[in-house]
């Protein structure tokens, strides 16, 4: 009898874990090992991070895209042939308690910081002054124009920040 409760009870946490994963969508993040497929950077914040999963043209699998913030899983998204898909998902972690998010129905809320300075943070609960995520998509694409954080234009960014004082 005891040998077949510890069965059923390693059956159930085994179930409970398979259900968690697939019902945040998220795949687990090596912290300071994994990084950022825009930039590069090491992920080290799992307040910032998001991930795309998305199914690429003619295969069968989903593959997953990590990113230390929330503007470079969207500048990085733009440009792919997936980003409309219904497949494609975003996932955000929420800056209160790290808990995985789905990107389409988090509110976004300005923050002193985030990894690459685009200044959101995800939250499940709504905020009077939170954006939504085509909110957030622009605020991202507002902050990347004008400084231009990771384009082509870096020279136009170090003399913005020399003007601001930095060097």
């Amino acid at each position: 009898m005891f040998y077949r409760v510890v069965v059923l009870f390693a059956m159930l946490i085994s179930l409970t874990s398979c259900f968690d994963e697939q019902d945040t969508g998220a795949k687990e993040v090596r912290w300071d090992r994994d990084t950022c497929d825009r930039c590069r950077m090491v992920l080290s914040s799992p307040y910032y991070a998001a991930q795309i999963s998305y199914l690429p043209k003619g295969k069968k699998r989903t593959k997953f895209a990590k990113f230390d913030d929330i503007g470079c899983a969207i500048i990085w998204l733009e440009d792919k042939e997936f980003k409309d898909d219904a497949n494609t998902k975003i996932w955000v972690a929420n800056h209160k308690d790290k808990s995985w998010l789905d990107a389409k129905i988090a509110t976004f809320v300005h923050t002193k910081t985030s990894p690459m300075e685009y200044g959101l943070g995800a939250q499940f609960e709504s905020s009077e002054k939170g954006l939504n995520y085509e909110q957030a998509k622009a605020h991202v694409f507002a902050i990347e124009e004008k400084y231009n954080i990771h384009g082509n234009n870096s020279h136009k960014h170090k003399k913005t920040m020399q003007n601001k004082g930095r060097k």
